[in-house]
């Protein structure tokens, strides 16, 4: 059978990824978008593309636009309905082919729950479990509360004692039931020194199955990964037999076909590992097993779909090299990892290194909270695990982005700390080692970028002037005072002082030269008390974006007169990001101590408390339940009851 158009439920990254290989296997690709992504670049690549006026869930919609388009075959992507069983049969009764594994194994293993007795019955070893939270005790704390019906870290909790329980399952129950429409909850001993190491599986309709090493996917934020690798710097040849000889019999069991994961914790003291899960689809971490083992992934789950076998490169594949992903996400890491949003203003892509980049955005694109804050996926491939960690922290210190918040920073300060790099890659790893989450400039290398910013500023004045425009820059009949320009970075305002010689030389502050050697509408080649460098500039508005050695600088041109501002309450409590408020929990007058729980955020599907900063009295109470929010809006008014710790140690 040939599969000479396909369907792609899902948008994105994703969506392009499954583009790039079906378009090489001469597949017609025909996409969906709602109008949220009318203009985002999947769209244009797809050979056709359909509107849908009620989201990406809608399966009546997703088969008529297949009816519709003449579309032979269905692949999910991840996410969204790829491991919705429902939605895999109803589009093998539409007479379609579906890329993915048998409904029923999507059914069997997509409750965590009755996963968990499969995998018992097939002999994999599992950590204490239980449904009933009477059982706390017996599974032992710490503990994880887990949905029984999803993943992505949501409706995940960590539980340290028997006081915290309640509250916990009631927001994780909250949690699962908005973003899977089952809010069944279980119990799982948890294992804070650990690690998780996914095995990738590959099944055809032949009886072949194999296993492709495992992935290390242990650096996570809210349970969700942020860092892969392969191969994990601690399994051993002994492990990693064991693990996939654990997978493959679990696999054989359900008669598994396409490609999949198996999940595994492994204890981080013992190397002993337990079975967690089961994902009935390709992963985001994908690329990192593609790299080391020189297959195309997608590209055999549609040769499964046609019912073909497993290529050879699959079967006598062998690994070479490390691989390692990072997860470019709109979120604020010095934020707590909170999702951001906003309009790319700049997104541009560095030559070199030469790495592999997956990105679902690009320049101009608006993130916002209806969908995963996931931008791109950057994936550098090398002989030695240490040259492809130093060379994919390059590559993201060379993005040019700015517009959106991003935890570019703390992915590069991750990937250069020294307990990464010795292998010391735990879930604790972010908690522990504390990688810096935003880059901060200091001394020479933020004088040098407010220069850079004042020139490229004077520079376009002087291209736009309505009069004398050919006069050369800096020209003057009489020597007038310096120029000023005032540049605020980190919320600290900088006066850069400045005056244009007549050969076109600035003299800066006390002392410093520049000398700009060439200028083109994105990148100004400037030479600074000697040192040369070419840096990239985008300027939107009042914002300036600066390409540095370790990043992208965002400096605000701070206006000339004062303007009136958003009134600020005095004590406030702010919205860290866009969201609903789910539950008010104090009244005007009530004590609070520090760190009591105030009010619950929700946003991207996921609960965010905002807790008292310090102990003090609410003397106001600015939103309700239900109400909808946006970033920087008081929540509260907070008076102190003393002095804030600052204080005290002063």
């Amino acid at each position: 059978m040939t599969l000479d158009s396909l369907l792609i439920a899902n948008r994105g990254e994703i969506a392009r990824r499954v583009i790039r290989t079906a378009r090489a296997m001469g597949t017609r690709c025909v996409g969906v978008y709602v109008d949220a992504d009318a203009n985002e670049p999947y769209v244009a690549e797809c050979d056709e593309a359909w509107r849908l006026a009620t989201g990406y869930l809608d399966v009546d919609a997703l088969l008529e636009v297949a009816r519709r388009a003449g579309a032979r075959a269905v692949h999910p992507g991840y996410g969204f309905l790829s491991e919705n069983a429902t939605f895999a049969q109803a589009v093998l009764d539409a007479g379609l082919v579906w890329v993915g594994p048998t409904p029923a194994v999507i059914a069997a293993m997509g409750d965590k729950i009755a996963a968990k007795e499969l995998a018992r019955e097939a002999g994999l070893p599992l950590l204490a479990s239980s449904q009933d939270p009477e059982d706390a005790e017996e599974v032992g704390y710490p503990l994880l509360i887990k949905a029984a019906a999803g993943g992505g870290g949501k409706g995940m909790r960590v539980v340290t004692s028997a006081d915290e329980l309640p509250e916990a399952l009631a927001a994780a129950r909250r949690e699962a039931d908005h973003a899977f429409g089952d809010d069944r909850v279980f119990l799982e001993h948890y294992v804070a020194a650990s690690r998780h190491v996914e095995i990738q599986i590959l099944g055809d309709r032949h009886g072949t199955l194999v296993h492709l090493g495992e992935r290390e996917c242990s650096i996570q934020r809210r349970h969700q990964k942020l860092v892969e690798e392969t191969p994990s710097p601690i399994v051993s040849d002994e492990l990693r037999t064991a693990m996939g000889d654990a997978a493959l019999a679990l696999a054989r069991r359900l008669g598994y076909e396409s490609t999949g994961t198996v999940e595994f914790l492994v204890d981080d003291a013992t190397h002993a590992f337990y079975f967690l899960e089961v994902n009935t689809r390709l992963q985001v971490e994908h690329p990192v097993t593609e790299e080391v083992f020189g297959v195309d992934l997608v590209r055999e789950q549609l040769r499964v779909a046609a019912g073909e076998p497993l290529s050879t490169a699959v079967r006598d594949a062998r690994a070479r090299g490390h691989a390692i992903e990072v997860r470019l996400c709109a979120e604020d890491a010095a934020a707590g990892f909170l999702p951001a949003t906003g309009t790319l203003s700049a997104f541009e892509i560095p030559a070199y290194p030469a790495v592999r980049w997956e990105s679902g955005v690009a320049r101009g694109s608006a993130v916002g909270l209806s969908f995963d804050p996931l931008l791109a996926k950057v994936i550098a491939h090398a002989p030695t695990r240490e040259e492809a960690a130093l060379t994919l922290a390059r590559a993201l210190e060379g993005l040019h982005v700015g517009g959106v918040t991003t935890n570019r920073d703390v992915l590069a300060a991750t990937l250069r700390h020294d307990a990464f790099r010795r292998g010391d890659t735990t879930t604790a790893f972010l908690e522990r080692h504390r990688p810096a989450r935003e880059l901060v400039l200091v001394d020479d290398e933020l004088v040098g970028t407010l220069i850079v910013g004042a020139v490229w500023l004077e520079r376009e004045h002087r291209a736009s002037a309505a009069v004398l425009a050919d006069a050369p820059s800096g020209w003057r009949n009489a020597r007038l005072p310096p120029q000023t320009t005032t540049l605020v970075y980190r919320g600290a305002p900088h006066e850069v002082r400045y005056r244009v010689g007549r050969d076109g030389t600035y003299e800066v502050g006390d002392g410093s030269r520049a000398r700009v050697l060439d200028v083109t509408a994105t990148h100004l080649d400037v030479e600074i008390d000697g040192r040369r460098m070419r840096t990239r500039v985008t300027h939107v508005g009042d914002d300036l974006f600066v390409q540095v050695p370790r990043g992208t600088a965002h400096l605000t041109i701070a206006p000339r007169f004062a303007v009136p501002g958003r009134e600020v309450t005095e004590g406030g409590l702010d919205a860290p990001m866009p969201g609903v408020i789910l539950d008010v929990r104090v009244t005007p007058g009530q004590r609070v101590a520090r760190g009591e729980s105030l009010v619950v955020l929700e946003a991207m599907k996921m609960e965010h408390v905002i807790v008292a900063p310090h102990d003090g009295v609410i003397r106001d109470v600015l939103v309700a339940a239900g109400q909808q929010v946006e970033r920087g809006v008081a929540l509260l008014a907070l008076e102190s009851d003393g002095p804030s710790p600052s204080e005290e140690e002063s």
